[in-house]
């Protein structure tokens, strides 16, 4: 009796089979990871931006209140010379727009962002709650 091996790896190879076809050209398009946490201060969104720089980035909110995130890259790798021929020339283009829409505990006002070490930061205040004083005189009637 001959043990059946068991590939979990054939579903996927089935679907990519199927769907990369001349019909159906693979594409390579991927959306950057995004962290979300949140602590008792406020939220804090990470988006894996590797290679990227502030200048790539356009952090806003729009005029429905939502926080929209966009990311655009375009680099150009040129070779000069007065003998050059281009046989293959690569072009590298990435964009990326998110909109996050944001809890009504949000300080609109005071949202920060910061790119390091590959990574864009955004940081989502929560509002100070105002604690109402309930004491007070009850006159009699």
């Amino acid at each position: 009796m001959t043990n059946a091996r068991r590939n979990s790896g054939w579903l996927p190879e089935v679907f990519n089979d199927f769907f990369a076809t001349d019909f159906m050209p693979k594409t390579n398009a991927t959306a950057p990871a995004i962290n979300v946490k949140e602590s008792d201060k406020g939220y804090i969104v990470e988006l894996a931006a590797p290679g990227m720089t502030k200048e790539d980035f356009c952090v806003h909110i729009n005029d429905e209140g939502n926080l929209i995130i966009k990311m655009e890259n375009k680099q150009e790798k040129k070779e000069e010379g007065a003998n050059v021929r281009y046989l293959r020339r690569e072009f590298s283009y990435s964009k990326f727009e998110q909109t996050l829409i944001l809890p009504d505990d949000v300080d609109k006002e005071k949202i920060a962002a910061r790119v390091e070490n590959g990574v864009l930061t955004v940081e989502l205040p929560k509002m100070e709650e105002t604690k109402v004083k309930v004491a007070r005189q009850i006159t009699v009637g």
